[in-house]
């Protein structure tokens, strides 16, 4: 596992008795930095992605830790190898995390300010702002959010918005995911139809990662084949039968009226939005 030092930026790798680290979860955005950018201190300031970099390892120090770990330059993303074994390991790596840092870079600083200091109408008006934002249409921030033990969130300038604690209430009315979830309950006290729904409004931009995004929700492995398309996820559940005993994986709903209509399909969702009715099913 690479991790940034905070103070002096340089990456480390360590193989056994990993440090406490921050880890960023954010959106991806035009001229993220790479592992070889991140290498050239010069050309890595460059790119836009940056910033949010040196926010993310200015904030570790603030909280008295160390190293901090960041997907887009932490990974060697030309080793496919190095890429599937890391996307395998995501669920842990921000389970194992000391703080979590949510970056919201399409939420206003000065609203929640002014939320604050009672220029706004209250504090609605700063929760209207979070639920607003992009962040919760991810496919990838779905287990950042759940893995972490403790997220706090930023805003574009790098304003705290709060914690995912003081905003319990807030995230499970925008992500449907249960507080006791939230809280650290066990995945497995929760159904595969429960927590397929979760992602049923989710995006990703590659098609396949909207099963490979999902695999440490349901602490499954399997082996990265980007160019499968929609064959993924029907892998994705292939894998959940085989580690659970759990029939509601079948409790889902064709989304479109031509699906309803087919005459014949398997007996497998084709997209997690196939279970976006999939409420109160226990395992």
């Amino acid at each position: 596992m690479r991790l940034i030092n905070a103070m002096t930026l340089e990456i480390k790798e360590f193989v056994s008795e990993i440090p406490p680290y921050a880890i960023l979860s954010h959106r991806w955005g035009e001229e993220e930095v790479s592992y070889q950018d991140f290498n050239n201190a010069s050309l890595r300031s460059q790119r836009a992605g940056f910033e949010k970099i040196r926010l993310t390892c200015t904030q570790a120090l603030q909280d008295g830790i160390e190293y901090a770990w960041v997907d887009t330059c932490c990974i060697d993303k030309t080793s496919s190898a190095e890429l599937g074994e890391a996307i395998n390991s995501m669920f842990k790596w921000y389970q194992w995390s000391k703080m979590c840092y949510a970056y919201l870079d399409d939420v206003d600083g000065d609203t929640i300010l002014a939320a604050r200091t009672g220029v706004a109408p209250g504090t609605s008006v700063w929760h209207a702002s979070i639920a607003g934002s992009r962040w919760f249409t991810r496919g990838w921030t779905l287990q950042e959010l759940i893995a972490p033990k403790d997220v706090q969130f930023y805003s574009r300038s790098w304003v705290w918005i709060g914690s995912k604690l003081s905003l319990i209430t807030e995230l499970h009315e925008v992500t449907g995911v249960g507080e006791d979830i939230l809280c650290g309950a066990p995945l497995n006290t929760v159904s595969v139809a429960e927590r397929m729904r979760w992602a049923a409004d989710r995006v990703t931009t590659r098609e396949e990662d909207t099963a490979y995004s999902l695999m440490g929700i349901f602490e499954v492995n399997m082996p990265m084949l980007y160019g499968e398309g929609s064959k993924a996820f029907l892998r994705l559940q292939e894998e959940i039968i085989k580690e659970w005993d759990d029939h509601s994986l079948f409790a889902w709903t064709a989304s479109t009226e031509s699906e309803r209509q087919a005459p014949l399909r398997g007996i497998l969702a084709q997209t997690p939005r196939e279970f976006a009715h999939s409420h109160n099913i226990v395992p």
